[in-house]
């Protein structure tokens, strides 16, 4: 897979919710910020043993 695209949603709250188009793959987070360090963080976990995508998108 060379791009991984993430929904993501804002919370009546003002977090931000993130999922990936095809994936499962979820992270929930307060602020932009933490959104994209939440994702990066995910994807990694997610592809442990294999090759992550080369490209992340929101």
């Amino acid at each position: 897979m060379k791009e991984l695209i993430f929904e993501v949603m804002q919370e009546s709250d003002g977090g931000y919710t993130a999922e990936a188009l095809g994936e499962s793959i979820f992270t929930q987070v307060d602020s932009w910020d933490e959104l994209k360090a939440n994702v990066r963080e995910a994807v990694q976990a997610f592809y442990f043993d294999s090759a992550a995508p080369a490209s992340i998108r929101y």
